[in-house]
């Protein structure tokens, strides 16, 4: 199945976060045909607890100030899964280690890989 227009844009503007603070491996799957209520996963990795966080914090005021209203959000206390629900897209920060054990490229393997489009980083950021 083909993602939205709304969610692919999400994914961009989430994607475009993450990489500002530092987030690794990267991977956006189309999960609408096992889930239908949700588009796109985004995976992402941080090497710490902190860079978790600030990765998810950058994903979810970008998003806010492009006008997506987040559903959910999920484990930002401990900051090893924070889990941000937006509806057509649902991301994923992982710390390095918690993506290893949970393994959810496994678990959705036979979903499509949707292209990330990186924007260039602007001087000084």
């Amino acid at each position: 199945m083909q993602s939205s227009e709304s969610a692919v844009e999400m994914l961009q503007i989430a994607a475009n976060a993450a990489d500002s603070k530092g987030g690794e491996d990267l991977l956006a799957l189309n999960v609408s045909g096992p889930l239908p209520l949700v588009d796109i996963f985004l995976l992402v990795t941080g090497n710490s607890e902190r860079n978790v966080a600030a990765i998810a914090d950058e994903i979810e005021d970008k998003l806010i100030e492009a006008g997506h209203k987040r559903v959910r959000r999920e484990g930002r206390a401990e900051a090893r899964w924070v889990l941000l629900d937006f509806g057509d897209l649902i991301v994923h920060v992982f710390h390095s280690e918690e993506r290893v054990y949970y393994g959810l490229e496994r678990l959705w393997k036979d979903c499509p890989v949707v292209p990330i489009e990186r924007t260039a980083p602007v001087a000084g950021e």
